[in-house]
């Protein structure tokens, strides 16, 4: 058989001989996605660690520089459901590279940005190239795949998804230190060239043409495993994103806390993690998703009610034993969810499965990082406007007493009474 045929097989699913070459088809597709899946993760993990230095460059506050990762989320988010539609019109492999290209280009203008709003701006269209690339190599992937082998490419999905999260704080609080807050996207432009020449070297013409050309097909979500997958999704990630935002500002501002130290957290999160990925893969099927998922939610639950208690006098320790809990609660609730998502959706189905998937993971990052910024921001104000009332009526009180202290008698006391009473 010559080298790189590609065929269908009987049963629906694309098959690869790549001629004795150690890979397969489906192998170069599945590492293509994976490397931008993992330039999707770091890139929204790695920002917020920069924050404050960024907002002594930009001299900008820090509530505003939200923005900066809430625009790389807008960006997926907004793109996402057009995914399968133009992988329609244009071929999963010209998007794919489109997309990289896309992806690479405002991640480098994003590290030359001199304001905030290019900033925020480079971030929204570097968020479209990654919205673009996520749901049409995730698509491309499944169907190679048969049903009963997709719980085991979730769990390299997983393993990916944990990957990132663990890295991103560690090595872009490192970067922050000795680089500057600018090389946290400098640094992703090595990653992102070689997916781009890898998909352009792999990915078959041939085999990669989608059926589907809706925007979404919203009758998918009558399957019952995805829509739960996709609820899950929606609260419990989400609010580890939103958590992450802040808790970066809190940790380094108030906490006291380095760059990387701070960063360093991520280290005992993604061990808590992985061994809840593989309790996950084990006990999915023996048990199903309804424990694993009330176990995953206390566990975080948890761990963020513990972190609402930080001091600077918290231990290291302590923290640590804080970002585990939530790392085996998040990483719990969120490969169940990941496992049962696809099992029972059809390969025709796929592109459209796949965008409904991605548009809801996107908008849980997205409403994680907005409600607990926007809380933030109310708290802030609510503060102020408190301070600021009761430094109106101490400066009243205090007028009050200088125009009025001459009229007032003088104090009474037994040594010098204010009226002497004769009998």
């Amino acid at each position: 058989m010559k080298r790189g045929l590609i065929w269908l097989s009987p049963d629906g699913y694309i098959s690869a001989s790549d001629g004795g070459c150690i890979m397969t088809y489906r192998s170069k597709v599945a590492v293509v996605y994976l490397l931008g899946f993992f330039l999707d993760l770091i890139n929204l993990f790695i920002a917020s660690v920069a924050f404050p230095a960024m907002s002594v460059d930009l001299h900008t506050s820090i509530s505003a520089l939200a923005w900066v990762s809430n625009g790389y989320i807008a960006g997926l988010t907004l793109i996402v459901p057009f995914s399968a539609f133009l992988s329609r019109y244009l071929g999963a492999r010209r998007l794919i590279i489109f997309s990289l290209i896309l992806f690479s280009v405002a991640a480098a203008a994003a590290g030359f940005a001199d304001s905030l709003h290019s900033l925020v701006f480079w971030r929204i269209v570097q968020g479209a190239g990654g919205g673009l690339l996520i749901p049409v190599g995730q698509a491309l992937t499944w169907q190679q795949f048969k049903p009963h082998e997709r719980a085991g490419v979730s769990s390299v999905v997983m393993m990916v998804a944990l990957l990132a999260p663990a890295c991103s704080p560690a090595i872009g609080g490192l970067l922050v230190e000795t680089c500057g807050w600018r090389w946290i996207f400098f640094a992703t432009l090595p990653v992102a060239v070689l997916t781009l020449l890898l998909a352009y070297r792999w990915l078959n013409v041939a085999s990669t043409t989608m059926a589907s050309a809706r925007l979404l097909h919203l009758p998918l979500l009558t399957d019952r495993l995805l829509r739960f997958a996709m609820i899950v999704y929606l609260c419990v990630p989400g609010m580890f994103i939103g958590i992450g935002v802040v808790g970066m500002f809190y940790l380094q501002n108030v906490a006291q806390l380095s760059p990387a130290a701070a960063g360093s957290l991520m280290l005992p999160w993604s061990i808590a993690s992985f061994v809840a990925i593989m309790l996950t893969g084990r006990y999915f099927n023996r048990l199903g998703p309804r424990p694993l998922i009330i176990v995953g939610c206390l566990l975080q639950a948890a761990g963020i009610l513990l972190l609402t208690n930080v001091t600077p006098a918290t231990s290291h320790r302590v923290l640590m034993m804080i970002f585990a809990l939530m790392g085996a609660g998040g990483s719990l609730c969120s490969s169940t969810a990941q496992s049962g998502a696809f099992l029972t959706i059809a390969r025709r189905d796929m592109p459209d499965a796949s965008a409904l998937w991605n548009l809801n993971r996107q908008l849980s990052f997205f409403l994680g990082a907005t409600l607990l910024t926007l809380l933030l921001n109310a708290l802030q104000r609510a503060l102020t406007l408190l301070l600021n009332a009761l430094q109106r009526s101490s400066a009243l009180c205090r007028l009050r007493l200088l125009i009025a202290g001459p009229l007032l008698p003088p104090p009474v006391s037994p040594c010098c009474p204010l009226f002497t009473l004769s009998v």
